[in-house]
């Protein structure tokens, strides 16, 4: 049967392949069809090339998506503790790890600049202003007075907060279930526990008659404790409050020294940067003029502190991180409420009580989180 006009008549037609002469041929030039498996192989091969193609391309959204999951995260940690101080160490390790269960990692894809003031308020203002500058993700702030600052200049850096009181009437923020701004965080001070710090102190040192209150005057929620102290002193027989300032050794010092010339004494000492930066100051002071006092944090006990009532402040940092967290995937500190500690510890030095003689009552012993040897 006669062949169709332009079809091809062999598979060499189809599939030509030039070949040099061997021999002496005069350089013509002979043409030689592939055999049927260099076809299949071709066709194979082809075939493996194309589905190789589309396999690569299927999983380039993938790789994509495995680099923005890589991408490194900035975050502050601004602090009013010292870089050395082990307590700040201790809460910054708990920071740590609770960012490396959401996947974060200061080896991979994680990077931290580190701010401690130690509670000078120059370099407050200094590091607030450098940190605002620096293209960051968001901030880690511990203490309000840390916090008012970097709000001052910058209200677009996202900003959890930890170890602040009165975070509404301090104006860090408009409410607690909507903070609004650009900050939100965990507040671990209500007013009414300064009435809790003063009825246990009563209790351990039932003669005190007068009570000296160590605040931060630049701090509004130190001012606001010490007047709940005040109100309530009548109810519980205590007949002097008075103020003394923490703005440096020498102001504690001679405060200190001054209320304990007269006698039936005691302290409370209110949460804040400047008190647990002079923590030791306060501690050996209030033995050597064997003044009974309360602390805000158990870590004052440890260091032979009489007692302490106050929240669990490695939870805070741990919870602070899945908020970082979630920061870092796109939420907005306005859309995050505020969260209030809700576990308080009491803490109690049986040695610095025998030291300073006086007893602890035995309900308040039974009652309390931890009792130290």
């Amino acid at each position: 049967m006669e062949e169709a006009a332009g079809a091809p008549s062999s598979l060499a037609d189809c599939y030509p392949k030039r070949l040099g002469a061997s021999g002496r041929d005069g350089g013509t030039v002979m043409t030689r069809p592939p055999s049927p498996l260099t076809m299949l192989f071709s066709r194979h091969t082809r075939r493996r090339e194309f589905i190789r193609l589309l396999g690569g391309a299927a999983a380039w959204p993938a790789v994509a998506r495995g680099q923005q999951q890589r991408r490194t995260a900035r975050v502050a940690v601004f602090s009013y503790s010292r870089e050395n101080d082990p307590q700040a160490k201790f809460y910054i390790e708990a920071f740590l790890k609770g960012l490396a269960e959401f996947g974060w990692s200061q080896e991979s894809n994680l990077r931290i600049e580190y701010r401690y003031t130690g509670g000078n308020a120059a370099l407050i203002r200094q590091y607030a202003a450098e940190l605002s500058a620096l293209a960051l993700d968001v901030a880690l702030v511990a203490g309000g007075a840390q916090l008012g600052p970097l709000q001052q200049v910058t209200r677009t850096l996202p900003i959890v907060f930890v170890e602040t009181s009165d975070a509404v009437g301090s104006g860090f923020v408009e409410s607690l279930a909507r903070p609004g701004g650009n900050a939100t965080g965990f507040t671990h001070f209500e007013f009414d526990i300064s009435g809790k710090w003063l009825d246990l102190l009563k209790q351990i040192a039932p003669n005190m008659t007068r009570t000296a209150v160590l605040r931060d005057q630049r701090n509004p929620a130190g001012t606001a404790q010490f007047g709940v102290i005040q109100a309530l002193a009548r109810t519980v027989r205590v007949a002097e409050v008075r103020p003394v300032g923490l703005q440096d050794p020498s102001e504690i010092e001679r405060g200190i020294i001054e209320f304990a010339r007269e006698p039936n004494g005691g302290l409370i000492v209110t949460p804040n940067g400047l008190a647990i930066v002079h923590r030791e100051l306060i501690i050996n002071l209030a033995a050597r003029y064997k003044l009974p006092a309360i602390y805000p944090f158990q870590y004052f006990v440890v260091a032979g502190g009489l007692m302490a009532y106050g929240p669990d402040v490695a939870d805070q940092y741990r919870r602070a991180a899945g908020y970082v967290d979630r920061i870092l995937k796109g939420a907005k500190p306005s859309g995050l409420p505020v969260e209030q500690s809700t576990r308080l510890l009491l803490s109690v030095n049986l040695k610095t009580a025998r030291s300073l003689g006086v007893t602890v009552p035995p309900m308040l012993l039974a009652s309390a989180d931890e009792a130290i040897e």
